[in-house]
């Protein structure tokens, strides 16, 4: 009897033994499988050269726009501090970060604008990589641009911002607001050299889509992901004060007009892509291309503030792909030219550039 019960005991941690093992050996395969830091590492589904994104439960999501290596990054403000024109420079900060406040149409300074602010567009005070940031302005400015068909400087661009993305009048050029908003933007460019345009500036280039850009498929989208922010009638969400955006209105009359750079799709697909909706990076984000190609479309497509356009783009051969108004060097229409698809204008573009 003794004998059977030590067999027994024998078998039970034998049992237990094997439990063990068998709980060590599926423990350690699972640590394996997700890179020993909860995360999946996979070469099938991480493409290190695209930094595919995981979703949480192990699916690949969208791919980053970018790496953040070399990325440009602002200048600190400990060097601002060591400026003596600081306190201009910081009032242009915050003219950029809460422009409604002082030119609004409440503004406590001037009366010049729609309400909307020029961080509204300039996302994180013209600093955000690929959030159409100032990088490159001091660095390539003065330059010619084909809109006006001439040399610009630092004040005609911001003067161009105030008149049709603020859908309003500039600041006069000498005026403390002016002053402080170029100084401002200056610094925010004072690290990249002359002629340079650094990694991460302005907005994001997606790549054409093979059709037209859709404004039906854009309703459905932004009915699902932008209505929550920017509401369905497009109008935003006022503060609560009543004189600036919590989130800004996308069409309607308080919104940019149509001579505004984000009413080329091109530039707003790309803007919408890096950093919409509320919570998207350039790292992480939510929406494919054709997704952020569709809702720029229908945003696009719905009314806005008009403003005179006789006098720009001098040169019609100059005007951009997606600049949606005629009379054009190419043959192609005013749809085509504002829904795309983009690549037959582009090539022939080239081949009148050539002649």
């Amino acid at each position: 009897m003794q004998n059977v019960e030590r067999l027994v005991r024998s078998i039970n941690s034998l049992m237990i033994l094997i439990g063990i093992l068998l709980i060590t050996v599926l423990s350690m395969g699972i640590w394996i499988l997700v890179g020993g830091n909860g995360t999946n590492s996979n070469p099938a589904t991480v493409d290190s050269a695209a930094l595919l994104l995981t979703d949480g439960d192990g699916t690949v999501g969208l791919p980053a726009l970018d790496k953040s290596e070399g990325m440009w990054t602002p200048p600190s403000d400990e060097e601002l501090n060591k400026l003596p024109n600081a306190e201009l420079i910081k009032y242009g900060k915050e003219l950029i970060a809460k422009t409604s406040l002082y030119l609004g149409p409440k503004g406590s300074v001037a009366k010049l604008t729609n309400g909307m602010n020029c961080q509204n567009c300039h996302l994180n005070a013209g600093t955000q990589p690929w959030g159409n940031n100032y990088a490159a302005v001091a660095s390539t400015y003065p330059k010619y641009r084909g809109r006006s068909g001439s040399m610009e400087d630092i004040y005609k661009r911001v003067a161009d911002c105030f008149e049709r993305s603020l859908n309003g009048t500039a600041p006069v050029k000498g005026s403390k607001e002016m002053e402080a908003i170029v100084a401002y933007i200056n610094f925010v460019g004072s690290n990249v050299k002359k002629g340079e345009k650094p990694k991460g500036t302005g907005i994001y280039e997606l790549a054409f889509l093979d059709r037209a850009a859709s404004p039906e498929k854009g309703k459905k989208l932004y009915e699902t992901k932008c209505v929550s922010c920017h509401q369905s009638d497009g109008a935003g969400v006022l503060a609560a004060d009543g004189k600036s955006y919590t989130y800004p209105p996308l069409w309607g009359k308080n919104s940019y007009n149509h001579g505004a750079g984000l009413y080329r799709l091109s530039r707003f697909a790309g803007y919408i892509k890096a950093n919409m909706p509320q919570g998207a990076t350039y790292l992480q984000p939510q929406l494919t291309d054709e997704e952020a190609w569709d809702i720029a479309a229908y945003v696009n497509n719905m009314p806005r503030p008009a403003k005179d356009l006789s006098k720009d783009w001098p040169k019609i051969e100059e005007k951009t792909f997606d600049h949606p108004f005629g009379p054009f060097a190419d043959p192609f229409s005013e749809e085509q030219h504002k829904f795309g698809p983009f690549k037959p204008i582009k090539d022939a573009k080239k081949a009148i550039a050539k002649k």
